[in-house]
């Protein structure tokens, strides 16, 4: 009697426990209006978003990033991933702290998961981007802006926070389509920028938000981002770096709150 009893709370108390661990991984509401399919990641703490980090999957198939980014074992997992045909996937609240980041720095911030939200995209790294893809992304950025009053500098990629260990979202990336789309930070026209001789570029890149304790890191993630040309690669021009540095931070003078490009 006493044996059937104990096995009987046993099996009682580990139900309870298991069903508590469900609970922690259950769906949950999406936090974007848009269309977005919920998949639950358990890899999440709480925080608050004050930046957007966009990435490659740098797989060949969304199925197998979602797998990652799911796995209890694995421990990684981003807010949001995007396949290549434009669905949207939510896989963490962006409530909570999604571990998209590792070794980062932004802004004088060295712990981006908890300042961030990681939007993933379905791209092996290799390949241009859908333009499906980029219209979800474009939506899915300005809907969080908005909600979150994110700043235009604070929408980077991550090679921008991590430069010289990542690469993402890569040569391939529309940056000045998203620009264009009233997303980041862009300067077109230098003409009427003036750069003081005395001001380093690492001043102006600590500036923008790079780290200063890697410039020249830091320089060539600046040049990939701001410096493609119409055929995808940098250009050599080393005055115009600091010139577009420079324009870039009078943008974000000229607006407090750095939503210089933001549009409903």
């Amino acid at each position: 009697m006493l044996q059937s009893w104990v096995m009987r709370y046993l099996s009682i108390s580990y139900c309870l426990i298991m069903s508590l661990f469900v609970v922690g991984c259950a769906s949950f509401k999406p936090d974007t209006s848009l269309p977005a399919t919920v998949i639950a990641s358990p890899n999440y703490d709480l925080r608050h978003p004050t930046m957007v980090v966009i990435h490659y999957t740098s797989n060949d198939d969304a199925e197998r990033s979602i797998e990652t980014l799911t796995s209890p074992v694995r421990k990684v997992s981003a807010h949001y991933l995007i396949d290549s045909h434009g669905r949207l996937f939510q896989l963490v609240p962006e409530s909570q702290r999604a571990g998209h980041e590792g070794q980062s720095h932004w802004a004088g911030n060295s712990d981006l998961n908890s300042t961030s939200i990681g939007i993933e995209l379905d791209n092996n790294g290799y390949e241009p981007y859908e333009q499906t893809q980029i219209s979800t992304l474009v939506a899915l950025v300005k809907d969080i802006q908005a909600r979150h009053r994110i700043k235009a500098m604070n929408v980077v990629g991550h090679s921008n926070v991590a430069p010289g260990r990542k690469g993402d979202p890569g040569p391939y990336f529309p940056w000045q389509r998203l620009a264009v789309s009233g997303i980041g930070i862009w300067c077109d026209d230098t003409s009427g920028t003036q750069v003081k001789d005395s001001v380093e570029l690492n001043a102006l890149l600590t500036g923008l938000g790079y780290d200063p304790k890697i410039p020249e890191k830091s320089r060539a993630a600046f040049r990939r981002h701001y410096l493609l040309d119409s055929n995808g690669s940098v250009s050599d021009e080393d005055a115009l770096e600091s010139k577009v540095a420079q324009c870039l931070l009078d943008q974000i003078a000229s607006n407090p709150t750095s939503l210089v490009n933001f549009k409903d």
